[in-house]
């Protein structure tokens, strides 16, 4: 509960236009800097940094930067696709172009390996954490979006998105927040699904990168400015802070803090 207020707080900043305009950039102060060689990085919700080198290398850091654990396999199945730290006892690697799922525990050891092919899903676009401490997969190849146990086997799914949508997603980002399973495709949109598959929102949000969705709201990039909305609504807010993001692969909103990766570092600004 602490830390959704947190993060509550930290979006009103976000996302609220003040008198000054140069409020929001004033806010923000350097806290910290960490990493060197950095391709990528995630950031769970106890504020522990999970950092990715150019090396191959994953790395588990402390809120206040100490190393806790390493994980060195990451090239095993080729370039790793996406990483989701939203359960902090159980993290997930997305091998998309194998097609494989490496899960590890909180130390960043191997729990176990699930291969989709295996499962009879041939072209997984995407993956996430569900809500009962499965796999929400997309299978492209079949339009649908596929909920696994940790051995892979199949527990429930979709209708094909092509049968009930005009336009079906070929989804970068999914999220299981809030009772909704959200998926994103920067051409055609935000969709928003309960668990029993029913399409709830559709929104041609399009052309956002480094989605998050906390609570009921999505946050997302476009270009210098910070954007935030709530399905089901007509609050869709941005903040334009181009000198925080000039430069930037990638942005999170964790905590009371503002992770910014540019260069091969990630900047960490505090509130």
């Amino acid at each position: 509960m602490r830390n959704l207020l947190l993060l509550g707080l930290l979006l009103l900043r976000l996302v609220v236009q003040a008198a000054d305009p140069q409020f929001l950039n004033d806010s923000f102060r350097l806290k910290q800097v960490v990493g060197e060689n950095l391709t990528g990085f995630a950031v769970d919700n106890l504020g522990y940094m999970y950092l990715l080198d150019a090396s191959g290398q994953l790395k588990k850091l402390s809120p206040k930067g100490d190393s806790i654990s390493v994980f060195n396999d990451v090239r095993r199945y080729g370039k790793l696709y996406s990483m989701d730290v939203s359960n902090p006892l159980k993290v997930l690697l997305f091998y998309k172009d194998f097609g494989t799922i490496v899960v590890l525990d909180r130390f960043l050891n191997n729990r176990l390996t699930i291969d989709l092919r295996k499962h009879q899903i041939f072209q997984a676009k995407a993956i996430a954490q569900s809500f009962d401490n499965g796999v929400w997969v997309y299978d492209e190849l079949e339009g649908r979006l596929k909920r696994l146990d940790d051995n892979g086997n199949l527990v429930g799914e979709t209708v094909d998105f092509r049968v009930i949508v005009d336009d079906a997603p070929s989804p970068q980002f999914i999220a299981d927040a809030d009772r909704l399973v959200y998926l994103y495709d920067p051409a055609r949109g935000l969709f928003v699904l309960d668990y029993f598959g029913t399409l709830k929102n559709k929104v041609a949000l399009t052309g956002w990168t480094d989605l998050q969705v906390i609570g009921n709201r999505v946050l997302g990039r476009k270009g210098g400015m910070l954007e935030s909305y709530v399905p089901g609504s007509l609050e869709l807010k941005e903040q334009a802070v181009p000198e925080l993001l000039e430069k930037a692969s990638k942005v999170q909103v964790s905590l009371d803090h503002l992770y910014v990766l540019k260069q091969g570092r990630l900047f960490i600004y505090s509130l």
